[in-house]
């Protein structure tokens, strides 16, 4: 018996909640939310997605939700949403019936996207604009909504890590990236989410000592109609539509068709890491849709009602506010998109299992009439949701418009994205253009940002390279960005991006260039991994990977955008593991709470910080811009077995040394017996120092830490 046969006449009511559909009951119920829809059709297909079978009208709307309930159907129905009401542009309102809809909460997404005229609601090329209205039926070549089958509770939300946060190391990582190239893990299996379980990728992710891995966004998402036209896609995935559904793109090839494939490997993915003791972190985007600004298409939250989830221009809201430089910014302060977006990441940490998220752009999130307010009404629901009040929330504290650089100002227990961290250590060690206490606040967690309503120093998320921007290696090797392969004229990517090619652009064999170049680097990883705060490092990094000075990589799934695996520097793999492996073993180093200004008192850490002479910093020495090398003394505290003096209140535990100057620097080392634990120029010898010694000859561009014995 054919799907045509079962189908009856008319919906029954149905329930107005959850929204999307969900099969029950032998049956499939159905909610859709608008706030200013007049009718909204529920148009079902047959297995294909190519022949529309038969259209229903949804009860309602009820509380601004219109919904129904289709008897004799279940998991597999395809359909699709047509919404009618006012076509009014200049009020906001761009309802067009002849335009089929993706479901906002379809959690199975099928057919192929391509961007065709047809897909918008005006009429391209029409004297009036995007005030026409087109006619064209675009259901042909709409994605369509497939009815999932329930899940339930994911396999690896049961043994998730839970990692606090103060021994939180983020590993920021491309699903495709890291693996495509990788040749400990088998060619049928690179680039798909089984392979970053893989036991070569675990086995990687635990010698490094990283704790969560970050993961570019892999919900479903469209490559913008510039790159289709340029043959081009994007890479980083910056452009969701499917909020409920994970990329196929990045699954093995015989599950790319069937989205309940796809959901499996990527729910078994997160199993495994689990089980391995990692977490899983989604990069989410919440703050724009691929329909772009009003020129764009319509897709689905545009028809289904444009003046509902967007923000529109308080003048003219036939055009679309912009806050993240993609065209159009999702509404978050409407109460039900606020609904939406909660619903959404409640279905990745409960049925996809994942540990939390970094919310790019996420000053959208609390903006309201009247800007960004810490208070807005979706930082409130966050905190009081019993689900999501235990995962990671990360921000990305800005975004594309005024008064977008919100860095400090998150509430509760959002960590956030520093990049006055990253900018001030690489200029600190690639040009010595900023002072040494501008160093020393940022390698403290960022005081000035962070010390306020009870934020702790796990507030900062600390980092020296993401995804966008250089790569460590291509920022001590390139004086200027080079992003000609976008196709954008160089003219994309961060201008003047701090980076330093210590006299040649680009690869040399020059070996003065190449022992400097090798220092610095080592320099900065390890000042970003024993800097208190929240450590992420960026995938390749811990292997020497370049972009070629691409700094805007976001278009090249290809070699460029890659981790350089065949070419990888073990060297800088063993660093990291090194460097995280001291700060495991050292509390002072991942200590979470702010150091005392009275170092020793009542048994509390403190710091202690002195010039190379082993004076105690001065205000004069301070402001001092001829000196850059310095030091710090972390004041031992009652978790810490080993001092100069277990009897002397503020006694060191240990000191670090910094010296970003190019010939060595004599540090005096006080009375202290001193044992040398770490030199990131690798030139010194470890090991307890000769009893006599007092000084110390730190090398050119290097870290040095000691640990004080008994």
């Amino acid at each position: 018996m054919s799907i045509t046969t079962r189908l009856p006449a008319a919906l029954q009511e149905g329930r107005s909640a959850p929204l999307g559909s969900l099969a029950r009951d032998n049956g499939v119920n159905f909610a859709v939310f608008s706030q200013h829809a007049q009718r909204m059709e529920l148009c079902v297909f047959d297995a294909s997605g190519s022949r529309e079978l038969r259209r229903y009208e949804l009860h309602g709307p009820h509380d601004q939700v219109f919904h129904g309930f289709l008897p004799g159907v279940g998991e597999g129905l395809v359909y699709g949403l047509r919404a009618h009401g006012p076509y009014q542009p200049e009020a906001g309102h761009r309802f067009n019936p002849n335009k089929l809809l993706l479901d906002p909460y379809a959690r199975d997404i099928v057919g192929h996207h391509r961007w065709l005229p047809e897909h918008h609601g005006y009429e391209i090329g029409h004297p009036e604009g995007t005030r026409s209205f087109d006619r064209r039926d675009n259901a042909a070549h709409a994605l369509k909504a497939r009815v999932a089958e329930p899940i339930g509770t994911a396999p690896g939300f049961l043994n998730a890590p839970r990692v606090p946060v103060s021994r939180t190391v983020l590993y920021e990582v491309h699903v495709k990236g890291f693996s495509q190239l990788h040749p400990g893990i088998p060619p049928e299996l690179r680039g798909s989410y089984a392979a970053l379980a893989h036991p070569a990728a675990i086995a990687h992710f635990k010698a490094l000592g990283i704790t969560t891995l970050a993961l570019l966004p892999v919900q479903f998402h469209l490559d913008e109609p510039g790159l289709v036209e340029r043959g081009q896609t994007n890479y980083w995935g910056y452009n969701t539509l499917g909020f409920f559904a994970a990329d196929p793109r990045y699954a093995l090839p015989d599950h790319r068709q069937d989205p309940a494939l796809v959901r499996a490997e990527f729910r078994q993915m997160v199993a495994d890491l689990h089980a391995a003791g990692l977490e899983v972190v989604l990069d989410v985007v919440y703050n724009h849709t691929p329909e772009g600004s009003e020129a764009g298409a319509t897709l689905s939250f545009r028809g289904l009602d444009n003046a509902s989830w967007y923000r529109l221009a308080p003048d003219d809201p036939s055009r679309n506010e912009n806050f993240t430089g993609c065209g159009n910014t999702l509404n978050v302060a409407h109460p039900r998109v606020t609904q939406f977006v909660l619903d959404s990441l409640r279905f990745w940490v409960q049925e996809m299992g994942v540990d939390g998220f970094r919310f790019d752009l996420a000053p959208v999130l609390g903006r309201t009439r009247h800007g960004f307010d810490p208070n807005a009404a979706f930082f409130v629901a966050m905190r009081q949701d019993p689900l999501l009040a235990q995962v990671h929330l990360i921000a990305e504290p800005w975004d594309a418009s005024y008064d977008g650089y919100q860095v400090g100002r998150f509430p509760g227990r959002w960590v956030e994205w520093n990049d006055k961290f990253r900018d001030t250590v690489r200029r600190y060690w690639l040009h010595r253009a900023v002072g040494r206490g501008e160093l020393a606040r940022r390698f403290t967690a960022s005081s000035d940002l962070f010390h306020h309503g009870q934020r702790r120093p796990s507030a900062s998320v600390n980092f020296i390279t993401a995804h966008d921007g250089y790569t460590l290696t291509d920022l001590v090797t390139y004086q200027h960005k080079h992003n000609e392969a976008n196709g954008e004229g160089n003219r994309d990517g961060r201008d003047g991006e701090p980076s330093h090619n210590f006299g040649v652009e680009g690869p040399t064999d020059e070996a003065g260039i190449v022992l400097a170049r090798d220092r610095v680097r080592r320099a900065m990883l390890a000042t970003l991994l024993l800097a208190q705060g929240t450590p992420m490092l960026c995938a390749g990094d811990e292997i020497g990977n370049t972009q070629g000075g691409n700094n805007n990589a976001y278009c090249q799934d290809n070699a460029t955008g890659w981790l350089g695996w065949p070419q990888a520097d073990l060297r800088l793999t063993a660093l990291v593991g090194e460097l995280l492996a001291l700060r495991r073993a050292e509390p002072s180093l991942r200590y979470d709470h702010w150091f005392h200004p009275q170092p020793g008192e009542q048994g509390q850490r403190g710091l202690q910080w002195f010039t190379p002479a082993g004076r105690e910093m001065q205000v004069n020495d301070w402001h001092d811009g001829s000196q850059h090398a310095f030091a710090c003394h972390l004041i031992a505290g009652p978790a810490d077995d080993l001092t100069c003096d277990v009897d002397c209140p503020g006694s060191p535990r240990l000191m670090l040394a910094f010296n970003p100057d190019s010939l060595p620097t004599r540090f005096t080392l006080g009375a202290c017996a001193w044992e040398l634990v770490f030199d990131s120029s690798g030139e010194l010898l470890r090991g307890p120092l000769p009893a006599e010694s007092h000084v110390l000859m730190v090398p050119s561009h290097a870290l040095v830490v000691l640990r004080a014995q008994a």
